[in-house]
């Protein structure tokens, strides 16, 4: 059921049982047996405070009672109270007409408190239907009209009862690991008017209790079991949701996600492009990144989680740029070659001096341009809702040597040229040169045979150059 959707349904005068019909076909409404829910408050705890504003009690495994005043009662692992060793698990009952307190919020009930001898755990007992006074406000505003609060009561109820935990000291979470359960500070008038009047109330299919999964918004069309579980469920399907449009999350996109982060959530270095394929729902049913190795290929549903998204209801356009090749050597170009696929508006954009400038237009598709950047650039594609990555293409200053002089251009007057040797696999420093005005340098070292070059260490917005390498000698 979509939150949202079931707002507008009510809006429009339908009934609690007629939102629930539409959102899970083919369930019956049906009466569920009083049911007392535990649910997980604490786990892993070495200490536990309880607070009670009138005197109360407790009890534990063997049957001891133990009477307590107002006021705060603190437990280790031990469980000693008033120099007496109790055994595990301790129930502690509130007076009359209270309620006790953990972590300063009341919860109604009583809680029961388990030591395994080093750490403690705290349950909350109480009855379904006060459990879901505690549940139905913090999963649907209040203020929200009867019939939307009912049916949430009649989903949560029926959630609450279909996905208990097995094997546990307890039932339910208080998280949304099951529903989120506030107790009775978050309780209101207009949450428990509906929880009353829907009493007992369950949703059923084929003699269970329907696992009623419920979120807030849809974006048009409900998701079917299939697509986010893949496994059907026949009353978990895809249906219309014309009212979701209320939700200001109807349409969520569109979202600018940097390549980087695509690469690493998909584990797929390099992607240059995405590709969607759908279910019949329209939600994605596979997410396939294209890299320079091959194709990576996710389930939607894998894609959502890793890339942060909020529902499996999503598309994707493309701004992709790279570059083959070294560094461009003063004077040369370099080809960019780019990728637009639906993305409106487009345009390829140069950094200069702070501020970015239009290169040129971008094409749908897949195009190269040629550029001749004049020192280190940074190019980008842009559009008015989003931006591609940066790229930089480092520009490397053109060096020349004869043996024993040579030329820097563009002149990059007082930089460092090393004359290197190779030894083996490896270069080795032999002198060291400072480039002139005019951008030329002399090296006064005599050189014997063997493979020479000469290196300008990058700086003043230029990679490292290096002159073309000389053979001499044999």
């Amino acid at each position: 059921m979509s939150q949202y959707g079931a707002y507008g349904y009510a809006q429009k005068g339908s009934t609690y049982d007629e939102i629930l019909a539409h959102y899970y076909p083919g369930t019956t409404l049906g009466a569920a047996p009083p049911t007392v829910m535990r649910v997980l408050l604490a786990e892993g705890r070495t200490t536990l405070a309880v607070t009670s504003t009138a005197a109360y009690e407790l009890e534990d495994a063997a049957g001891t009672v133990v009477p307590l005043a107002a006021g705060t009662l603190k437990l280790g692992p031990g469980l000693v109270v008033k120099t007496k060793k109790l055994q595990s698990p301790l129930i502690l009952r509130p007076g009359e007409g209270t309620s006790l307190r953990f972590a300063e919020k009341p919860y109604r009930g009583v809680l029961e408190v388990r030591s395994d001898g080093k750490q403690l755990a705290l349950v909350n007992r109480l009855a379904l239907e006060l459990y879901l006074q505690g549940v139905v406000p913090g999963e649907m505003p209040s203020a929200w009209p009867a019939e939307a609060l009912k049916a949430q009561a009649v989903a949560a109820r029926s959630y609450a009862l279909a996905s208990r935990v097995t094997g546990k000291s307890f039932d339910v979470y208080a998280d949304v690991r099951s529903q989120v359960y506030g107790g009775e500070v978050i309780e209101t008038p207009e949450a428990t008017e509906a929880v009353e009047a829907t009493a007992g109330e369950t949703l059923g299919y084929a003699g269970k209790v329907a696992t009623a999964f419920f979120y807030s918004t849809s974006g048009g069309r409900t998701a079917a079991a299939v697509d986010v579980f893949g496994k059907p469920v026949p009353y978990l399907v895809s249906v219309p949701d014309p009212y979701d449009t209320a939700s200001p999350y109807h349409q969520w996109g569109p979202l600018a996600i940097p390549a980087a982060k695509v690469a690493k959530a998909l584990a797929a270095p390099g992607v240059t492009d995405l590709v969607v394929t759908a279910r019949a729902t329209g939600r994605a049913k596979t997410l396939v990144a294209r890299t320079p190795s091959g194709d990576v290929t996710v389930s939607g549903t894998t894609a959502r989680a890793g890339l942060g998204l909020r529902s499996t209801w999503f598309g994707t356009g493309a701004l992709s740029l790279r570059r083959p090749g070294k560094a461009v050597t003063y004077g040369g170009a370099a080809k960019l070659i780019a990728t637009v696929r639906d993305v409106v508006g487009a345009s390829l954009q140069l950094r200069v001096g702070g501020t970015w400038q239009t290169v040129r237009p971008a094409t749908e598709g897949s195009f190269s341009t040629i550029v001749k950047p004049k020192t280190t650039a940074l190019y980008r594609l842009a559009t008015a809702t989003g931006l591609g990555p940066s790229l930089r293409v480092p520009v490397a200053p053109r060096v020349t040597f004869d043996g024993g002089a040579g030329t820097v251009v563009p002149a990059l007057p007082g930089a460092q040229v090393v004359l290197e040797s190779l030894q083996g696999a490896t270069w080795k420093p032999l002198g060291k040169a400072t480039v002139a005005e005019d951008g030329s340098y002399q090296l006064g070292v005599r050189l014997g045979s063997g493979v020479f070059r000469t290196r300008v260490p990058a700086a003043r917005g230029f990679a490292e150059g290096l002159s073309p390498e000389l053979r001499l000698g044999r």
